[in-house]
């Protein structure tokens, strides 16, 4: 079991990255977003809410065996605020990576409530929702993107 929490909350090993971690962890939602984009809205909010559970667990478990609630090797947060900025939109290369940008900067910025989530829930739900919420303000930025400068 240990094997399969830390798997699931590295990404597959992205986490183990040496340098930003969070920034190689996010790139796992580039393949989950091209399955994703073709599903429909309800279906593409059930497969999401499926993945922020195992999120959740995964994180929370990986924080008790790493003893650090928020270790940066935990990168699963990242794949779940990605699909959350994404979500919705087509698979382009513009959604893409304009995307990755927005949410990379939201992620790091952490504007409020993000800070507050991230320093006061230090516990596998406050690792995900963190970057749950970076993700909203990233959908935003990125639509708000898409559509001033005609690539939606």
């Amino acid at each position: 079991m240990r094997f399969l929490i830390l798997l699931l909350a590295s990404n597959a090993g992205l986490g183990y990255s040496p340098i930003v971690s969070g920034t190689v962890g996010t790139l796992a939602g580039i393949p989950a977003f091209y399955l994703m984009a073709p599903l429909s809205p309800v279906v593409y909010t059930l497969v999401w809410l499926v993945l922020f559970g195992i999120a959740i667990w995964s994180a929370g478990g990986a924080g008790r065996i790493y003893g650090v609630a928020d270790d940066g090797r935990i990168v699963i947060d990242e794949l779940a605020g990605y699909l959350v900025t994404v979500a919705f939109l087509p698979f382009t290369l513009y959604t893409v990576l304009l995307g990755f940008f927005w949410f990379r900067v939201f992620d790091i910025l952490k504007p409020p409530p993000v800070c507050t989530v991230d320093k006061k829930m230090k516990n596998g739900f406050g690792v995900v929702f963190d970057d749950v919420l970076a993700g909203v303000y990233a959908a935003l930025a990125l639509r708000l993107t898409l559509y001033f400068f005609n690539l939606g």
